[in-house]
Formats: structure tokens, C-alpha cells, sequence
């Protein structure tokens, strides 16, 4: 499309939005196939419209959302409800490329109660509504088989799949079955029990099933109550069985407060790259937990967490058939419907189901970065190197990154260490020990630089891969040491950055740039983790190399002037007993095994032992 053509079509699009009304409803973009593309809603029609085609649109994706457009249609209607569920219903319908779309949930089950003459009630992942009512999806297949087990333990629904007739029932076609005689069901089939008292028990299953758990259970206690009075003590104590279990199963859940009756609670967790959302939807029922699902949302155009919010509610209460008055969000909504207030709680129990819900997002949002590992375990190393490159606006991703750290005590035994990552791994066998010789005394920075210069010197000449990002154990101190050599010296473009510690020595910042600045980091991310063991390696691998050098500076020190004991019958001792504490502390006969009778007699000797 010419620059022309393309001016042409966005004034054509701009007045179609000028005769758009001021009203509530939804409106439908069409690309040049005439398919729908996206669809929308507003509770004022030509203003929301006309706002895509401002200059100041700075969305990259919401760009290219306007620049496949080329026809506009809408819908009015009276109310901000209708027309969030008319937007509901066209994404379903029309299932645009540019809208989120709810993560379906059909590997979920749910329980069904059948619309038989004699229902049946039991578990299922397919849903046909024409075939009875269902209850779900359960994400939590433990709470659902639990519901499952109180309602046949209650009341005994039949489980055979015989198609029982009322014409059946009164020929006597039927006879009780083995689930009769081990009194897992009564034998409606056969009239011991009447379809009055069956149906009866559905309907209480239905109670269960809806969350009305605590209405139920005051049910069955006044009925007991009457029993006994009535003297009918056997079925007093059937029904004070019933009560008993169903007042086990209520404590089971998780109980907010007696107060709440039907509220409906949403919370929204975004993941570290703002493209997906998290959306958990609890159902509370006269005080009870009775129902909690998280739904995931990929981002199209940027939503915000409002936007994506408004979106995802009425489409779950739809499949939930939830009718609750009252909808807990976690933020005030713009938007208002007919049938439901949105509440925004600041303390109190309304304020833990918001707590409860959100820590059910991120539970939600753990468990499928842990899926995703698992299918693929370089996923998450490539996540994390993602997630570097663009924390530090690096140009290529860093696959190799390289630390370095120097160890000495007032300037004595001088040693460095260089550590290599690759793929957010440590590569043990590119792990490199230096011995510092061209500097006296304790300067940090002139090693730092000589070790450098050795490096990547060598690594020239050798045409090995140089680094993609170089991190220097320390701050801007360290950095600008560093930069001086690789870039100033050896005419190489290697990313430098530095980790910092603060007074307790805890790492603390990532700092990066020239000059250099501190890079925002969560501290419990899983790229902090990963950073601050990068930089606990380098000085473990450093500190250890010290340490062993400065044990055989001592042990030779100490061997050095003892007739008989020469180079390798140190590195014999070296070698068996790692310090001079250990050949001090090794008996005769020890040491004789090592270096023989007569070396260790005179070494005994001269250690002052015999």
C-alpha cells in the first residue's frame, strides 16, 4: 500500500468513527478480507474508536492493529453491561486474531448431574448441557472427588448407566444390582426407594454442588431434632450421620466468615514480561471456599491489567453461572453492571480472599514456568539470557559470560580467577587460575588488569571465542579497570558490568553503562539468583586457589631447610597430607609409609616430635 492509498484509507476509517454515536456498546474491525480482526467495547462509542487513530498512539501494537483496518462496524446497546457481554459473545463467536482469548480449560473436569428419570451423578470432561447440569471445572481434582465421595456417601445415587424408565420401574424390568447388596445405592430401580425421597437426595447433592453446604447442614440438624422428638430414633441417627459428614466436609474448606453469602472474588498476577496474565476466580458461598480456578491470558495488544480484568469477568461468570451481587476486585473498575457492584476491600476477610487469590496466580504462574522446564530444561537458561540481553540492552544474547575476582593477604601469594558461564551454566573446564606477576603489594585493580590483559591477549592470539559479557566482582572501581584494558588497550567491545555488595557484603545492585548505573533487579528473581551465584563462584574458585597456593608456600617454607627432604619428597608429603597442620599432627608410621623410614625419622626430628 502506497503512502497515498494508505492516508486515503485512515481518513475513510475517520469518518466512519465521526458518525459513530455517543453511547455504550461493541465495535468490530475488519481487514481487507472483510474478516473480523478485533473486537471491542466502550462505553462511549465514537470517543474509544476515535482514540486509535490519534498521532500520539505509541503502542507498537495497537500500530499494527490500525494499520490492518480497513472497515468499521458497531453495535449499540443500552447499558456498560450489554456491552461488555456482547463483546463477550462476538470473541467467542468470531474468535478475532488481536483479542486475548481465555485459556481453555476442557482438560479440567467437572461433576455432572444428569437429567435422567433417575439422574445419576458423577465426574466428566465433556460437556453437553442438553444432557444434564454441570458443575466446574475443578483445577483441583482432590476438592472434586472429595464432593464427589460426601454425595455418595450421603445419599446413594445409583452409578449403573441402565437407562431407568418410569414404565420400567412399575413392570418390574429391573433387579438390584451388587451395589444394592454391598449398600452403596438403595435400589431406586427396583422401588426401594421412592423417586420422591430419591430426588430429594439430588436436589440436597445439588446444594452441595452449588456451595449452599452450611443451609444444608441446618437442614439436616432440625430434621434430626424432629426425629428424635418424634421418638424415630433410627432415622434420627441416620441423619445425625449425614450431619456429621457434611459438617466434616465444611470444615475442610477453606472458611472465611459466615457474613460473606455469595461474592465472587478476581485477582490478576502479570508474568515477568507483561505478555501473560494470570486471572484467579474464587467463589464464595455462605462463608466457604467452594470454588477457585486460575485462567491464563496471553497479551495482543498490550492490555492493561484493568483491561484484561473487565474482559476475563463476565466471560467467567458465564461459565461458572455464577449470579453473585457483590464482585471483589483487587483495583476500582471503570466500568459498572447491572446485576453486580465491584468492591475493592482494604482489611478484614474480604481482603484475605484477595490475598488467597493472588497467591492461587502465582502458585498458577510456578507451576507452569515448572512444566515448561521440564518439556524443556534450555528453556529456562534461554529465558534468563533473554531476559539479561534485555535488562542490559545488549546487542547479541550472552551465551559466555566471564567473572573475574582476585584473592592475597596484604599483597603475598597474589592469585586471580576466572570463571566461565555458558548458558547461564558454569563451564568448569574454561575456569582458568593466575598467579599474579607483575604487580607488588595489594592492588586489586592493577591485577585485575594484568589478568585481564592475559586473557584476552592470549585468547587473540589463539582466535578462541571471546566472551559475550564480561562481569567484574565489584563496582564501578572494578568496571572502569577493566574497560581500560578491553577496550582502551586491546581495542575489544565486550560488555562490562558489575556486581556490587553492600556493608554485609551481600550483592545488593547490577550496575552496567559508561558511566556506569544501577539496572533495576528483584531481588528474589530467578536472573538475581543466577548473578549473585556467578559472583559467590568466582570468589569461592579465587579464595580456594589462594588458599592452596598459600598452604604449599607455607609447607615448603617450613621443609625447605631439612637434609634429605627435597622437591619431590615434599610433593609426596604435599600430595598425602595437604598441610603442614597434617604432617605435624601424622605419626611415624605414617609418614614413614610415604616417604620411608629414614626421611621420616629426620623429619620427626626436625619437627621437634622425637
Amino acid at each position: 500500500m502506497t503512502r497515498e492509498e494508505n492516508e486515503k484509507r485512515i481518513e475513510r476509517l475517520k469518518n466512519i468513527v465521526l458518525n459513530m454515536p455517543d453511547k455504550p456498546g461493541s465495535y468490530q474491525f475488519y481487514d481487507v478480507d472483510h474478516t473480523i480482526i478485533y473486537v471491542g467495547k466502550a462505553k462511549r462509542l465514537k470517543q474509544r474508536v476515535s482514540s486509535y487513530f490519534h498521532k500520539e498512539v505509541d503502542r507498537f501494537k495497537t500500530k499494527v492493529l490500525v494499520s490492518k483496518i480497513e472497515d468499521i462496524s458497531y453495535t449499540v446497546v443500552n447499558t456498560e453491561e450489554d456491552a461488555l457481554l456482547l463483546e463477550n459473545s462476538l470473541i467467542k463467536k468470531y474468535n478475532p486474531r488481536y483479542n486475548v482469548l481465555l485459556k481453555d480449560g476442557k482438560t479440567y473436569p467437572s461433576i455432572c448431574i444428569t437429567n435422567e428419570y433417575l439422574p445419576r451423578v458423577f465426574k466428566t470432561r465433556q460437556i453437553n448441557k442438553r444432557f444434564g447440569t454441570f458443575f466446574g471445572p475443578y483445577s483441583h481434582t482432590g476438592s472434586m472427588f472429595a464432593v464427589l465421595e460426601l454425595i455418595h456417601k450421603l445419599y446413594k445415587p445409583r452409578t449403573c448407566r441402565m437407562p431407568i424408565t418410569k414404565e420400567g420401574i412399575e413392570q418390574g424390568k429391573y433387579k438390584p444390582c451388587l451395589e444394592y447388596h454391598i449398600h452403596n445405592c438403595k435400589a431406586p430401580c427396583c422401588g426401594k426407594q421412592s423417586l420422591e425421597d430419591y430426588q430429594a437426595s439430588i436436589a440436597q447433592a445439588r446444594e452441595i454442588l452449588k456451595g449452599n453446604t452450611r443451609q444444608l447442614s441446618q437442614h439436616v440438624f432440625e430434621e434430626m431434632q424432629q426425629k428424635a422428638a418424634e421418638l424415630k430414633f433410627e432415622e434420627a441417627e441416620e441423619l445425625k450421620q449425614k450431619y456429621m459428614l457434611i459438617e466434616s466436609f465444611c470444615a475442610k474448606s477453606e472458611v472465611v466468615s459466615h457474613t460473606i453469602t455469595d461474592v465472587d472474588v478476581f485477582t490478576i498476577v502479570d508474568d515477568e514480561h507483561n505478555r501473560t496474565a494470570f486471572i484467579n476466580y474464587i467463589h464464595v458461598k455462605n462463608g466457604s471456599v467452594n470454588q477457585s480456578f486460575t485462567f491464563e491470558y496471553k497479551r495482543k495488544l498490550d492490555e492493561s491489567d484493568r483491561e484484561l480484568l473487565l474482559t476475563a469477568i463476565p466471560e467467567i461468570r458465564e461459565r461458572f453461572q455464577s449470579k453473585a451481587k457483590e464482585i471483589i476486585v483487587p483495583f476500582d473498575m471503570e466500568w459498572q453492571l447491572n446485576e453486580a457492584q465491584f468492591f475493592v476491600p482494604q482489611r478484614g476477610d474480604k481482603k484475605h480472599l484477595l490475598e488467597l487469590g493472588e497467591m492461587n496466580c502465582r502458585q498458577y504462574k510456578f507451576d507452569r514456568l515448572k512444566q515448561a522446564e521440564k518439556l524443556n530444561p534450555e528453556q529456562k537458561q534461554t529465558h534468563l539470557m533473554k531476559e539479561l540481553q534485555q535488562k542490559l540492552q545488549l546487542a547479541k544474547l550472552p551465551y559466555q559470560i566471564e567473572c573475574f575476582d582476585n584473592s592475597n593477604i596484604s599483597g603475598t601469594d597474589a592469585v586471580a580467577g576466572c570463571i566461565v558461564f555458558k548458558g547461564m551454566k558454569p563451564s568448569k573446564k574454561d575456569y582458568r587460575k593466575y598467579n599474579i606477576k607483575t604487580v607488588e603489594g595489594p592492588d586489586d585493580y592493577a591485577s585485575m588488569q594484568e589478568v585481564v590483559r592475559r586473557r584476552y591477549t592470549r585468547m587473540m592470539e589463539e582466535g578462541t571465542t571471546l566472551p559475550d559479557l564480561i562481569i567484574t566482582d565489584g563496582g564501578q572501581g572494578q568496571m572502569s579497570v577493566v574497560r581500560q584494558v578491553v577496550e582502551g588497550e586491546l581495542g575489544l567491545h565486550i560488555p562490562i558490568a558489575g556486581l556490587a555488595k553492600d556493608d554485609r557484603h551481600r550483592t545488593n545492585e547490577l550496575l552496567y553503562g559508561n558511566p556506569p548505573k544501577t539496572i533495576a533487579l528483584k531481588t528474589d528473581s530467578e536472573l538475581f539468583h543466577v548473578l549473585t551465584r556467578i559472583q559467590d563462584e568466582v570468589h569461592r574458585y579465587a579464595i580456594q586457589f589462594h588458599r592452596d597456593k598459600r598452604s604449599k608456600h607455607a609447607l615448603h617454607s617450613a621443609l625447605d631447610d631439612i637434609p634429605g627432604i627435597g622437591p619431590a619428597t615434599r610433593e609426596k608429603l604435599l600430595s598425602e597430607f595437604k598441610s603442614l597442620k597434617r604432617i605435624r599432627e601424622a605419626s611415624f608410621e605414617m609418614l614413614s609409609g610415604v616417604i620411608g623410614t629414614s626421611k621420616a625419622t629426620k623429619l620427626m626430628e626436625s619437627l621437634g616430635k622425637k
